[in-house]
């Protein structure tokens, strides 16, 4: 079993709802549709709370990379 110390689990970047927005191109409504939707989709996110979402730059870059088509592979 991997075990995590509590340092590696704040290491990285995090970004708010409305930063990962502007960064993927969306508005941030997209994105809180996304989280609540029935089925929730979009990158991971951590709810801090009510008011507040993050999200890991990790996980972000994880979701981008399993949304993406490589052309020649495509065809």
């Amino acid at each position: 079993m991997d075990h995590q110390s509590n340092g590696d689990l704040l290491r990285g970047d995090w970004y708010s709802t409305e930063a990962i927005a502007k960064l993927i191109g969306v508005d941030p409504s997209t994105l809180r549709r996304w989280r609540t939707g029935h089925i929730p989709q979009g990158p991971a996110f951590v709810k801090m709370s009510s008011r507040v979402t993050m999200y890991s730059g990790d996980d972000v870059r994880r979701w981008l990379l399993s949304r993406r088509i490589d052309p020649e592979q495509a065809a």
